[in-house]
């Protein structure tokens, strides 16, 4: 078994049977980490290797004793620079404030931590999480595992280059317009944005979410079944609820499917990727679900004027903090 793309559920087994200990998981992911990174420019804004490592250690002695804390004990995990790590600075991947320093784990990590997952270290983010792209003015370029030449994709730029590169088979992100989404898609991912509320969060607001990012269904389920649990600090959070997040038995029959081909503003759909859209229609029309392709309806009149202009005032921001550094 190769320790390191190991799939979670895999990694699971393998610590209940005895056959692999979470120490090992944890010093083969942080060598194979220590040795790539470089080549991607900036994965992670905080690692601590010594300190992961002897939540690894404990990990590895609730397996021996039959005391584990669940199905995420030991499995190496990271989190988005904007999820709190007591402790951990929080610049939100900007050069332009004083870091936040917070003093408490915030809910998406606490969840992690009593599940015993082992948390590598925060990844990065671009300025504020304003940008599609991995660059930002704190960081520099986070850069594709699948092409050097090419960035991850934002706002989760370090945690989807993470999770393409087999830095841990377990990543969090946030998304409010395509922050966890872009990554997955640029980097072949599997990610989740989920229902607002589903994933607790310390400071909610409208339409901002954190999700799962992995390379397998199984594992993305796996990380949706302990950080959707509930926190009281989240006031926007759904009520608490006994999902079943197996996958067991899953079907995608019966369910209805909105393919949207055409944005109807903006740049017009590469032809390629217009055709990788339909083959997924074809799939899950395949597997018994209702797709129904859906007309255009953004146009440039229904594009926000401000959340452009928003957007730009970053970019200039960034381009000036570049230049100066």
């Amino acid at each position: 078994m190769d320790v390191v793309t190991a799939p979670a559920v895999v990694l699971r087994a393998a610590y209940a049977a005895r056959t692999l200990s979470p120490v090992e998981v944890h010093d083969a992911v942080t060598a194979h980490i220590e040795a790539t990174e470089p080549s991607l420019g900036r994965v992670f804004w905080e690692r601590d290797p010594a300190r992961s490592r002897l939540a690894a250690v404990a990990s590895a002695q609730r397996w021996r004793t039959g005391e584990a804390l669940g199905p995420l004990d030991g499995v190496p995990v990271t989190v988005k620079e904007n999820l709190a790590r007591a402790g951990v600075p929080m610049p939100s991947g900007t050069a332009a404030v004083t870091p936040v320093v917070p003093t408490v784990d915030a809910p998406v990590t606490a969840r992690l931590v009593e599940a015993g997952a082992v948390v590598l270290g925060s990844t990065v983010m671009p300025d504020w999480g304003m940008l599609s792209s991995g660059v930002s003015s704190l960081h520099g370029v986070t850069r594709s595992p699948l092409d050097r030449t090419l960035t991850t994709g934002g706002s989760s730029s370090g945690a989807g280059a993470a999770a393409a590169a087999g830095f841990g088979p377990l990543h969090v992100g946030t998304d409010i317009g395509g922050s966890i989404r872009l990554p997955g898609t640029w980097l072949g991912l599997v990610t989740l944005k989920p229902s607002a509320g589903r994933v607790p969060l310390a400071s909610p607001y409208l339409g901002r979410v954190a999700g799962p990012m992995a390379r397998s269904g199984a594992d993305a389920a796996a990380l949706m079944s302990v950080i959707s649990r509930f926190d009281a600090r989240d006031w926007s959070a759904l009520p608490p609820a006994e999902l079943d997040w197996s996958l067991a038995g899953a079907t995608v029959a019966g369910l209805r499917v909105g393919l949207w081909l055409d944005a109807g503003a903006g740049m017009p759909c590469d032809p390629a990727v217009r055709e990788i859209a339909e083959a997924a229609g074809r799939v899950f029309a395949d597997g018994g679900a209702h797709v129904e392709v859906i007309e255009p309806w953004l146009t440039p009149e229904t594009v926000s004027y401000t959340h452009l202009r928003a957007h730009e005032t970053v970019l200039d921001l960034v381009c000036r903090l570049l230049l100066e550094k």
